[in-house]
């Protein structure tokens, strides 16, 4: 049996893989803000950025679902209207229909007076034209029978005005039944709208009571406000006021004004004065002052005069050391002029020797450096 070697995880290797990980997790986060230009250059101030932009969504999604509730609304609206209108439409199409059924059923063609100037079937239901002298049916054109001859001329005269009254109260009754379900319908229509309207209003009222109410809200808090406002300013103008009084009060009846000598006078000692409150020097102070330029001004002429000389003497000092810089300078020039040639002529040898040293080296080595060698550096934050 062959032997097999186990591996297994210890401690310190488990603490070493760790602590590579985070050397790794480290070196790309470095990475990532080094290698980015625009955050290493500009720079930025994300969170309020971040910020920025969720606020903006908050109000988008705001102004969202304010959409969404007008949509709904208007949504619940045209499903109003339509179930109106199909109803308007089914009231409508009902009446139609019962107009005419009552068309059918009581308005039949046979039951007009003139039917029997068209019925189809006139031939087959006459009769001879003339039976007896007292036939109603003869006619001025058949020549059967003269204007005063027809012995039922009143009683078929009161029979068709019986007959005529009748189908007048009829048509009378129907039309008033049809307008009375009419007026139904319309009253039944009317109330849905008067309804619909009435909520409509009612919802109407309940928000502009709800603006009105914030709005009386917002004038009153902004009432408040600017009466607090005023009463402030006027306090604080009357204590200002009053502070402008007690400091005019305190300037007339103070040393200030007054021009007293004993109030410059210092506490630390005879020789110091409080300046705001010091009026100026009297004569002998102003004479001592004048006795003390005068000894300044004279020393002042005797200090010129020996800065004067030193100037002089240091003038002469520095002219002739600028001869003798400038002599110096000279030989320095003559000596680097010497320098230069050996240094050109040395550089010109030592190039010459590089030229054949490079030649060689092309000959000898073939591998040259391409240009993924040179991509291999700068491939790290470090």
């Amino acid at each position: 049996v062959g032997s097999r070697t186990m591996e297994v995880a210890l401690p310190e290797d488990l603490k070493r893989s760790a602590s590579l990980a985070k050397r790794r997790h480290a070196e790309l986060c470095r990475q990532e803000r080094v290698f980015n230009a625009r955050n290493r250059i500009i720079g930025g101030d994300t969170e309020a950025w971040n910020l920025q932009v969720h606020d903006q969504k908050i109000k988008e999604a705001t102004e969202k679902a304010r959409h969404e509730t007008f949509a709904a609304e208007m949504r619940h609206n045209d499903k109003i209207m339509v179930m109106l209108e199909d109803r308007e439409r089914k009231d409508k199409k009902n009446l139609c229909r019962a107009i005419n059924d009552f068309r059918q059923n009581f308005q039949k063609p046979e039951t007009r007076r003139e039917f029997d100037l068209s019925d189809p079937l006139a031939l087959k239901k006459d009769i001879p034209a003339r039976q007896s002298d007292n036939d109603i049916r003869n006619t001025v054109s058949g020549m059967q029978k003269f204007m005063g001859e027809d012995l039922n001329f009143y009683e078929r005269k009161k029979f068709q005005e019986e007959q005529n009254r009748e189908w007048s109260f009829q048509q009378q009754r129907e039309w008033r039944n049809a307008r009375a379900v009419q007026k139904c319908a319309e009253d039944l229509y009317a109330e849905t709208r008067l309804q619909f309207d009435e909520t409509a209003r009612h919802l109407q009222k309940l928000e502009s009571a709800t603006k009105k109410a914030v709005c009386a809200a917002v004038k009153e808090f902004n009432k408040n406000q600017a009466m607090e406002s005023a009463e402030r300013k006027n306090q604080e103008k009357k204590q200002e006021q009053e502070d402008n009084l007690a400091e005019i009060s305190s300037l007339l009846h103070g040393d200030l004004l007054s021009e007293n000598p004993q109030q410059a006078a210092s506490s630390f000692g005879p020789h110091r004065v409080v300046p705001d409150r010091w009026k100026g020097m009297t004569q002998e102070q102003l004479e001592q002052i004048r006795l003390v330029q005068k000894q300044q001004v004279q020393e002042k002429l005797r200090l010129q005069e020996e800065e004067y000389q030193r100037d002089m003497d240091w003038d002469r000092r520095r002219i002739q050391g600028a001869r003798a810089t400038l002599l110096f300078e000279r030989q320095q020039q003559r000596q680097q002029r010497d320098l230069r040639r050996a240094l050109d002529s040395s550089n010109l040898s030592l190039a010459r020797e590089q030229c054949l040293q490079k030649k060689y080296m092309n000959e000898v080595c073939t591998n040259q450096p391409t240009g993924d060698f040179f991509t291999q550096f700068n491939t790290t934050s470090r």
